[in-house]
């Protein structure tokens, strides 16, 4: 007798790794990532509150009794991320928190990460998206460092610090997949961009925290364990890990290149924009991508906006530090 068949949104990638699509913004778009060892359980990412029914259906589908999560991963405190994390703590009576201790604070009160969202999207939008965050008890928190090792039934989840896309920003290597779970730090690779050459992956500026050098030096450090897979939260796990990195670099180059071209222009967030939306084309067609440009911009305005906002801070920081 076959195995029942698998939700659409529960996709099996081996080692006892299922990716979660979340239902944030669009199918396919925010995965949490669901590790499973010898009946003991981690989540890794966790999405918006509206992901818990998810999260918990995963746990059901698979038999794994909600006592038998040990770990709550979050790759960093942006919503998209961390979103879900109070209220599935509240649903796991063992499981820890785990955190970049930069990090730590807002998951246990999160009244100012709330406030930085609503800075960047507005109250409105916040309240619709995200909803409120339920606060995760002090007790209850793992804050990491770099180096920081976790088991999971004695199979090692390591931790180090990768910023650059934020300061709070941790990513988790798993010896037994040869993979890194990357959250934003190796860039975003959506399922509908996918080219003849592999996946198409675009590099994540988003405010407030953006650091360029800080990023290609997280990025190397991921490339140091000769990785034969990375995990991201948008989207799902890609392989071929060496071509990718260096098409990724570039484009980080790229994109602070066409920003400092751009740093005194006027309407600045306007021509980062459109200087941004051009280089995502011109590097989807030389990669043989034959999505039409109306579509390339739909799926990408909202990192477009956001990368923009991103690139703008960012040099703003830059010509105060100049400025002395």
């Amino acid at each position: 007798m076959s195995a029942p068949a698998l939700p659409a949104w529960l996709e099996p990638l081996g080692h006892g790794i299922q990716a979660i699509d979340t239902g944030f913004c669009r199918p396919r778009f925010d995965a949490a990532y669901l590790v499973v060892q010898d009946g003991r359980a981690a989540f890794i990412d966790t999405g918006t509150n509206a992901a818990l029914p998810r999260l918990l259906g995963a746990l059901d589908v698979l038999g794994v009794p909600r006592s038998a999560v040990d770990w709550v991963v979050v790759t960093h405190v942006h919503l998209d991320h961390a979103g879900a994390a109070g209220a599935l703590m509240a649903e796991l009576p063992h499981a820890r928190l785990v955190v970049h201790e930069r990090g730590a604070r807002h998951m246990i009160d999160p009244t100012a990460l709330l406030d930085g969202a609503r800075a960047v999207y507005g109250a409105e939008e916040v309240a619709r998206t995200y909803g409120e965050l339920r606060p995760v008890a002090a007790e209850r928190v793992v804050a990491t460092r770099d180096g920081t090792t976790l088991p999971l039934a004695g199979r090692p989840l390591v931790f180090i610090d990768t910023p650059g896309h934020a300061r709070h920003h941790h990513c988790v290597w798993d010896e037994a997949s040869r993979g890194w779970f990357t959250g934003d730090t190796f860039g975003l690779a959506y399922p509908e961009l996918a080219t003849p050459q592999g996946p198409y992956l675009l590099p994540t500026t988003t405010p407030v925290q953006f650091e360029p050098e800080p990023l290609l030096g997280s990025i190397a450090r991921l490339l140091e364990r000769k990785p034969d897979r990375m995990f991201l939260t948008h989207y799902g796990r890609v392989d071929g890990v060496a071509p990718l990195a260096a098409r990724l670099v570039e484009q980080v180059r790229a994109m602070v290149a066409l920003a400092r071209s751009l740093a005194a222009a006027p309407g600045r967030h306007a021509a980062l924009k459109d200087g941004l939306a051009r280089l995502y084309r011109e590097r989807l067609r030389a990669l043989g991508s034959t999505v039409a440009d109306a579509r390339i911009d739909a799926l990408l305005a909202l990192d477009i906006e956001l990368n923009a906002q991103g690139l703008g801070l960012w040099l703003d920081r830059e010509a105060r530090t100049a400025a002395g």
